[in-house]
């Protein structure tokens, strides 16, 4: 876009390289902070929502399956008591 002054031709290219570098630099600070994110959770040693999920739905089937067991246990006790 120009205009017959020079004056806001030149303001309006300064502004359109400064929101350039405004991007530029607020894309290099969100991979920055995803690079000290990432390191950060590794020393952590953290664990990822999608794993606790799986582990505590495994979990939850195992509680089922000891449960069922302890039943059996019983019922068996039980019945040899009662012979």
């Amino acid at each position: 876009m120009q205009t017959q002054n020079p004056f806001l031709d030149e303001m309006a290219k300064l502004t359109t390289a400064a929101m350039g570098l405004a991007q530029a630099a607020g894309e290099e600070a969100k991979a920055a902070f995803r690079a000290q994110t990432d390191r950060l959770v590794a020393e952590l040693d953290l664990v990822r929502r999608e794993d606790f999920d799986a582990l505590k739905a495994e979990l939850a089937g195992l509680r089922a399956e000891v449960e069922a067991l302890r039943g059996k246990k019983a019922a068996s006790a039980a019945k040899k008591q009662a012979d």
